[in-house]
């Protein structure tokens, strides 16, 4: 996967709005599409590396596979991101169906997926989800989708661990037996910090790359680029830095040029 070589990636989020089938759907999925196709042409004009699309405004989340109308949806907007902002483009299906990201992959030509629990068991708002690294692989291979890089978080927000693991144990664990291509480690809750001390601690468990996955800010950006080998964010590009909602364009902008320092 060519975001794992090079410079550190700058991964955008799109946080897509309630999509069809879900509590707080606004009735016009032709809307959902424009704000896609927005958020992804900022994200190009920018100077970002890759684009993310993620059913945020689903909630409350699933805990196994979403409906077909989630997947359908899912495809309709990443086929139009990936189209109009020219961008490699990777897909996460909250909260935590790999299956459904890697359909999506296989019709739309993204580059990864983003797998929240893949190995272990974690207590999460959704109840306990317990890890589908056995089948989600063996689908990759019989889709002939081995292209596609497998990012798997550890120590993932808004949950935690069913048992004593440590989040260095779980990332070799991830790589090593999961097969994950990439390790994201985030902060305890949406847009908050990760744990430096956490993101050292996984590379020194693992030689897989380690991206962050919250919580980075422009005014940190190159802090974080001397740690990390990959950025992924979200809220910092919204107004107020808050999840959800439009990207701001000018936030965008700022965050990308503090790439320079």
């Amino acid at each position: 996967m060519e975001l794992l070589s090079g410079r550190t990636p700058l991964i955008g989020v799109i946080h897509l709005p309630a999509l069809p089938g879900a509590p707080r759907f606004g009735g016009s999925f032709s809307a959902i599409l424009e704000s896609a196709r927005r958020d992804g042409e900022i994200l190009a004009a920018a100077g970002f590396d890759a684009v993310i699309v993620e059913n945020f405004g689903d909630a409350p989340f699933f805990r196994g596979s979403v409906p077909p109308e989630t997947v359908a949806s899912m495809t309709v907007c990443c086929e139009l991101v990936r189209r109009t902002s020219g961008l490699p483009l990777g897909v996460n299906v909250l909260r935590n169906d790999g299956h459904a990201a890697l359909a999506i992959a296989s019709a739309t030509g993204a580059q990864f997926i983003r797998v929240n629990i893949l190995v272990g068991a974690r207590v999460t708002d959704q109840g306990v989800i317990e890890t589908d690294a056995a089948r989600l692989l063996r689908t990759r291979r019989a889709l002939g989708l081995d292209r596609v890089g497998l990012i798997a978080d550890v120590d993932v927000k808004h949950s935690s661990a069913l048992g004593g693991t440590s989040i260095d144990d779980e990332a070799l664990e991830a790589v090593e037996r999961g097969l994950a291509d990439a390790i994201v480690v985030s902060g305890a809750r949406t847009g908050e910090e990760a744990s430096r001390e956490g993101i050292l601690a996984v590379k020194h468990a693992t030689k897989a790359p380690v991206w962050v996955g919250s919580g980075v800010r422009a005014d940190t950006l190159v802090e974080w680029l001397g740690v990390a080998n990959g950025i992924i964010v979200g809220s910092d590009l919204r107004a107020n830095g808050r999840a959800g909602g439009p990207i701001d364009r000018a936030r965008a902008e700022a965050f990308v040029r503090a790439r320079s320092g």
